[in-house]
């Protein structure tokens, strides 16, 4: 079973989410998520959709979850800094947490769960690294508004703003196998895989990686 949808389709009908596109290929057909930070259900509909999996959901916040729910999804309220802690060893293939790990009080917990629940984990994430932030922060002398951090400092869900190099740097610590790392740039396109780190922390937008222990 393969993805049918484009990154540009994703852009207008899903939006503007195209690291969702990136995630979905990650994932293994017919296998079981559970998709922390779900939100209004985007990426576990294209998962259910494109690639048969038996998919379950966290959300937090109490419209999100309803959106779920009347799509036909299996999604229930909670926290991923608290509830992880309830989900048995490997009870899934994969646990996804999709541009959410920066709105967490405790990343390194977080992962640490993550990686104790999934097989494999894939997590996405705004670039703090990219040079159009790092620009205006140097001219502008403010909190740097993108397409992918959209909200002023004081509306922010944004807690623990890092950079690729700082989530590389993390896993190393943690002794994460990174099995795969996709940065896209400001058009939803994926840059080179050879590129190297120091590169796609300058030109990535955001990122997608596939973690295992």
């Amino acid at each position: 079973m393969n993805i049918t949808l484009s990154p540009q389709s994703v852009r207008h009908t899903d939006t503007a989410r195209v690291d969702l596109l990136f995630i979905a290929e990650m994932v293994a057909p017919g296998a079981r998520v559970l998709d922390i930070g779900c939100g209004d259900g985007t990426l576990l509909r294209i998962l259910s959709q494109q690639r048969g999996v038996d998919g379950r959901g966290i959300e937090l916040s109490q419209a999100g979850v309803n959106s779920c729910v009347a799509q036909g999804l299996s999604v229930i309220q909670g926290d991923a800094d608290t509830d992880l802690v309830y989900y048995p060893d490997l009870a899934f293939d994969y646990a996804i947490l999709s541009q959410t790990i920066q709105a967490t009080y405790s990343p390194r917990d977080v992962l640490k769960q993550l990686l104790r629940i999934g097989r494999r984990v894939v997590v996405s994430f705004p670039n703090f690294g990219h040079w159009r932030v790092r620009t205006q922060l140097l001219f502008g002398g403010k909190m740097p508004r993108t397409d992918n951090l959209p909200d002023s400092w004081y509306d922010t869900p944004n807690i623990h703003l890092c950079t690729i190099k700082d989530f590389v740097a993390l896993c190393r610590d943690m002794g994460v196998k990174i099995e795969r790392t996709v940065a896209l740039n400001a058009y939803g396109s994926k840059l080179g895989v050879a590129m190297p780190v120091f590169m796609q922390n300058l030109f990535g937008e955001q990122a997608v990686f596939l973690l295992s222990r």
